[in-house]
């Protein structure tokens, strides 16, 4: 006997119904850890490399056994250097910046003993200084929000190695540091293709424009130290560049100061993220000297990243989740933190001015500029989508 075939509903697909539960679920996730995330790197770099690195009084990463010295006089250096257990390791010339140091081997805890004997000149640590983002799911290459052509634009980046991705293909890429070795690292490679990458329907916020890498890191144990970074800025200087970016974080460091604002007295507008320790943490540098163009991170919905740092130096706000970038293997990544941020808003300094930017900015939070936001959101259509 013929049976009536049974008509089974048509069912929502199960994911459907479970993304608008489970992403904020992730996010929120990834909100927690991400500064986690930061803390940890610090003591991963101790266990790797526990005889090149340690922490100052503060908790900062610094090099073991290493201050940085800028006497104030002739005299002032050889009083330092006739000092009982400390020598020199290197007389440091930064070209174009006009700035001269030494790097000594000394015991970090006589800094101030070093600093009461040459109260005029300038004595730091060698600190260390990393990115503030972090790289997650894998996926094949995809779209991406259109970007601005700035075809005849020099954009500058102190970052870690950049790797040859598909993005980068047919990017006019200028490396320099590390000797002439390539040390391609996740950090800078996600950076760089936001800046300048296109692959397809991928396309970074500046496509087109010439970047300017230097690797402060080189896979060493003193990478992104004030020396290298310092180095990277001296060579920008000396290259012409308008804009640069540094998604780096650190503390206040004196010589490094010094080397940004020299690079920045020669026309370099440094463009920085603010970090990821948190609204409640003390304020990161280079963002948070004076001049700096400091870029916090939103999510899709506008909302300021859980993890960013806040605070009076705030000066912009731009996309930090919920972008994808360029992986080390050829691969596109999911991209957190303020860090991809910065670079959104260094493409738009490179054909725009800060009183333009600041003018078509979205004002978000309280009622003009805050500690949250800065003047506002920028860069939202340079929000790279997921391939």
């Amino acid at each position: 006997m013929a049976q009536a075939q049974l008509r089974l509903p048509v069912l929502p697909q199960v994911t459907d119904r479970l993304r608008p539960i489970t992403d904020p679920l992730r996010d929120r996730t990834q909100e927690l850890l991400a500064p986690l995330d930061l803390r940890h790197l610090g003591d991963e770099l101790l266990e790797r490399f526990p005889k090149h690195l340690s922490r100052d009084p503060a908790g900062q990463l610094i090099v073991r056994a290493e201050l940085l010295a800028l006497p104030s006089s002739a005299q002032a250096r050889d009083r330092v250097l006739a000092l009982p257990g400390v020598t020199l390791i290197e007389e440091t010339e930064l070209e174009g910046l006009d700035l001269r140091w030494l790097r000594l081997h000394v015991d970090t805890g006589r800094l101030n003993e070093i600093r009461a004997l040459d109260p005029d000149g300038q004595y730091d640590y060698q600190h260390i200084y990393l990115g503030s983002g972090t790289t997650g799911v894998i996926s094949a290459p995809g779209g991406s929000a259109p970007a601005g052509e700035v075809s005849a634009t020099r954009i500058g980046l102190i970052d870690s190695g950049v790797a040859r991705h598909p993005a980068l293909r047919n990017a006019h890429v200028e490396r320099w540091g590390c000797e002439g070795a390539e040390h391609p690292a996740s950090h800078g490679t996600a950076v760089a293709s936001l800046l300048v990458g296109r692959d397809g329907r991928f396309q970074g916020a500046a496509a087109g424009a010439q970047l300017y890498a230097a690797d402060a890191f080189c896979d060493a144990p003193d990478g992104g130290s004030v020396q290298r970074v310092a180095q990277g800025l001296a060579w920008l200087t000396r290259e012409k560049l308008g804009v640069v970016n540094i998604s780096l974080v650190g503390p206040a460091n004196v010589l490094l100061h010094k080397a940004v604002a020299a690079a920045q007295a020669r026309g370099l507008l440094i463009v920085a993220a603010v970090g990821n320790d948190g609204p409640a943490a003390p304020p990161l540098y280079p963002a948070a000297w004076p001049g700096v163009v400091a870029v916090t991170g939103v999510d899709p919905r506008r909302h300021v990243l859980a993890e960013a740092g806040q605070g009076p130096h705030v000066m912009f706000a731009a996309p930090g989740s919920g972008l994808w970038g360029a992986g080390l293997d050829g691969e596109y990544v999911e991209l957190r933190g303020t860090s991809f941020a910065a670079p959104l808003v260094a493409a738009l300094l490179a054909r725009e001015s800060l009183a333009q930017l600041r003018d078509a900015a979205v004002d978000l939070g309280a009622a003009g500029r805050d500690d949250v936001y800065g003047w506002g959101l920028v860069a939202e259509a340079q929000r790279t989508r997921r391939p």
